[in-house]
């Protein structure tokens, strides 16, 4: 996946400065965690997402007060692009300085 204008690029849905009546978050699904700490993605929602076996996936954790309280998955892709459009400028920068 190519890099994303900064324009273009949603915050998580589990930003604390988002209010979720006008945001683009939406419950797609209510998941169970088994004995081994494990969980399934409805098939309805992966199709949606067009995840597949295989794909790799980001989890993303939000803390409040020492507490997480958000859980969110990213595609890796996508958020190794959000990294390259973050620290791409940096690295620009250092290397004009050398």
């Amino acid at each position: 996946m190519g890099r994303k204008a900064k324009k273009d690029m949603q915050p998580a849905c589990c930003d604390q400065t988002i209010n979720l009546r006008v945001s683009n978050c939406k419950v797609e699904a209510m998941v169970s965690v088994d004995e081994r700490g494990q969980m399934v993605l409805p098939k309805e929602l992966r199709d949606k997402a067009g995840i597949k076996p295989g794909d790799k996936m980001v989890a993303l954790s939000w803390t409040k007060e020492g507490e997480v309280y958000c859980v969110s998955l990213i595609r890796a892709d996508y958020f190794m692009g959000m990294l390259n459009d973050m620290l791409g400028p940096m690295m620009d920068e250092l290397a004009v300085k050398k």
